[in-house]
């Protein structure tokens, strides 16, 4: 039977600590989305205070920010509008949202 090296065992251990702790720390993917198409914009279709044909002195958006999901053909499925529905635990999280 083959030992493991202590370095080896401390690297590994390093490695699963710095994962656990990358995975619940992390903010779920932030889209700019158009919500009646849920076709991805550019980021300042999300921004206040974007466009000058604006009526209302520049303060419309055209796109809500979408949180998680995937994207394809330009379009977001698997995710919500609401960043608190999206799950963003991994090894090791409780899950309770707490922060």
């Amino acid at each position: 039977m083959r030992r493991l090296r202590s370095s080896t065992v401390v690297l590994g251990g390093m490695g699963v600590l710095a994962a656990t702790i990358t995975a619940c720390g992390s903010e779920p993917d932030q889209r700019c989305v158009d919500p009646l198409t849920r076709e991805e914009l550019p980021r300042y279709q999300c921004e206040s205070g974007g466009g000058d044909d604006d009526d209302d002195g520049g303060t419309t958006q055209r796109g809500s920010y979408y949180y998680g999901g995937s994207v394809r053909d330009n379009r977001v499925s698997g995710g919500s509008f609401d960043k608190t529905a999206v799950d963003t635990g991994g090894f090791g999280c409780s899950g309770s949202g707490g922060g």
